[in-house]
């Protein structure tokens, strides 16, 4: 098996993965926290990642 064959094989896995984070980076940023660092926090940790931040409130930037 050559190596093209070998990464076409992981690709999908690759871009569900990637997309995943670019999603949560999304996410992040209508709840008010730092896209990059969920993306990069997602690119790690994945769907559970997802789940920590969907169940995080949104912050607050006034108090009133």
């Amino acid at each position: 098996m050559d190596h093209f064959s070998t990464f076409a094989v992981g690709a999908p896995w690759f871009a569900g993965w990637g997309t995943l984070a670019l999603i949560n980076a999304a996410l992040a940023q209508g709840k008010n926290r730092s896209g990059l660092l969920w993306f990069l926090l997602s690119l790690l940790l994945g769907p559970l990642a997802t789940l920590v931040l969907v169940l995080l409130p949104k912050v607050r930037t006034k108090l009133f």
